[in-house]
């Protein structure tokens, strides 16, 4: 069974309320007891000091030296009591006799506690003690005459109730400071949890750590590499795909993650993209000799560009889809030509045959198999390469059902590349090129198409020929820019530039030679010539 799951929101408020409780709590003790005890002291110092305030007055010295002027103690003593508010000033003599008191009646009696021998001796001191008006912090002092000789005492008390008053009225005030406190810190602690809860999108933990075991596998289980980086160009994520291909590039003698990208993969260039908000798609990279189709891709939030992201293929898989991909297409293309080519010979025999014209039937028949062996055998006889020999008969059957005439021509003949992927550019340039020529001179009055080859000294030169209007001066410079068309249309502008590519590719250049009449295309590359298969 899976152990209960508490929401974020619940443990924030249950962790922060437990830590504002007991820190209040451990400051409720600490400060009471400081409190409690600041407060007994002022309240004894006041004492002390009424205490000593009377036994220096000179009312109550003579008071106590002539008898005739005793009843000044009592009167000065109760002014001192009520104007300092405490619950008795007594002044005795040296018997402890009362010489003023807050009960009248009191006034001649001894002193009631016992706490006052000491005085009585010259002590100086403070007590606590019960007397006739209940218990009482007192403080003693003895009184002097002028030549220091110990005349009487007097004793100041403060009720003890007073003082457990005063105490409990500041620990009120600490708890009620404290409530406060605790309050303040359960609000907070709501809004602490509703404002992460708000940033993490309404999520739990758990969920939280649910997404992101599943964004690891799924970046780490898809077929291309990916490389991430933040916005200070530092590599925060690289799946396995990637150090596979980095493995094989040499680059893996360190740990990626948290290195700079230009200074781990310089080739990347995906630093770049912090600078940009436009993608980079479908481009070629070289990794350490390693070639790749990448993809790069700003991390846009808010508005800002907060990293980017790379994800890239080895181009030797791409080259191998690709060329999977182009000769079923050929096939596809050439079968359908010819199937659809084949039909309408077929209505033509059928015609003359129901017409019961059977030398006109002999005639045509023998000049198709005649045009049938003239232009699959001239292609054959010189182009040694099937795959390319093939793509080429595949066109001119295209183009004749796009009733436009192809004518191949090849001065030497082309023996098959060493290295087949030479072939697959060669498609590439090749049928982008011509079908741009098809497509236009689909409104021209002449309809034609000449493609020649010729194979001097490890160099192909080919030359693609149309009779169609021509490509406008105002674009010739740029035609083979990316997105770059004379025809107007969406998702144009990719077939010269991917010609081009795939010529540099081969170390070798496509230009447009300047014509008068139609588009004349120049293309020469480095051919290294191979075995034939048998």
């Amino acid at each position: 069974m899976n152990s209960p799951r508490f929401k974020l929101s619940s443990i924030i408020i249950f962790f922060i309320c437990l830590v504002v409780l007991i820190s209040l709590s451990i400051t409720i003790l600490l400060i009471t007891d400081a409190t409690s005890a600041n407060i007994e002291n002022q309240i004894e110092e006041k004492a002390v000091n009424i205490s000593r305030t009377v036994a220096e007055s000179q009312v109550v010295r003579d008071g106590l030296l002539s008898p005739e002027l005793e009843a000044g103690i009592q009167d000065y003593t109760m002014t001192i009591q009520e104007a300092t508010n405490v619950l008795f000033i007594v002044v005795m003599d040296m018997e402890g006799l009362r010489k003023s008191h807050p009960v009248p009646e009191l006034i001649g009696k001894p002193f009631i506690g016992g706490d006052e021998k000491q005085v009585l001796v010259g002590k100086d001191y403070t007590s606590l003690a019960e007397g006739t008006l209940g218990k009482s912090l007192r403080s003693f002092t003895p009184i002097m005459d002028n030549e220091e000789n110990q005349i009487g005492a007097v004793a100041v008390g403060i009720s003890l109730d007073r003082v457990e008053s005063a105490i409990q009225q500041s620990q009120s005030k600490i708890l009620m400071g404290s409530a406060i406190g605790l309050l303040v810190g359960i609000i907070g602690a709501f809004w602490l949890a509703w404002y992460i809860k708000k940033s993490l999108f309404g999520l739990e933990p758990y969920a939280i750590a649910r997404i992101h075991e599943e964004r690891n596998q799924m970046l780490q289980s898809v077929h291309e590499g990916i490389i991430a980086i933040d916005a200070d160009s530092k590599i925060v994520l690289v799946n396995k795909s990637a150090r596979q291909i980095f493995h094989q590039a040499g680059l893996m003698n360190k740990e990626p993650v948290g290195i700079d990208i230009s200074v781990f993969l310089p080739g990347a260039k995906l630093e770049q993209m912090l600078n940009q908000k436009q993608p980079i798609l479908d481009e070629e990279q070289n990794f350490n000799g390693v070639s790749v189709i990448s993809n790069r891709v700003p991390l846009v939030v808010n508005n800002h560009v907060i990293g980017a992201i790379a994800t890239f293929r080895d181009k030797t898989e791409v080259n191998l889809l690709a060329e999977q991909l182009t000769g079923v297409q050929l096939y596809a293309d050439t079968l359908r030509a010819q199937s659809h080519e084949f039909m309408n010979q077929l209505h033509v025999l059928l015609g003359m045959i129901k017409l019961e014209e059977y030398g006109q039937v002999q005639q045509f028949i023998a000049k198709l198999v005649d045009h049938q062996v003239h232009e699959v055998g001239v292609v054959t006889q010189y182009i040694k390469d099937p795959v390319l020999s093939g793509f080429i008969i595949g066109k001119i059957s295209y183009a004749r059902e796009a009733h436009v005439e192809l004518a191949f021509q090849c001065e030497t003949e082309i023996p098959q590349p060493k290295d087949p992927a030479v072939t697959h550019e060669l498609i590439t340039i090749l049928g982008n090129v011509i079908d741009n020529a098809i497509d236009s001179i689909q409104d021209s009055e002449k309809q034609v198409i000449s493609v020649s080859f010729s194979y001097i000294d490890e160099l192909l030169e080919m030359t693609i020929a149309d009779s169609g209007p021509g490509i406008a001066e105002g674009i010739q410079e740029s035609i083979f820019s990316k997105g770059v068309s004379s025809k107007k249309g969406k998702d144009r502008g990719f077939g010269l530039y991917l010609a081009k590519n795939s010529a540099e590719k081969l170390e070798g250049s496509i230009d447009l030679m300047p014509e008068q009449d139609g588009t004349v295309f120049s293309i020469i590359v480095p051919y290294e010539a191979g075995g034939e298969k048998e």
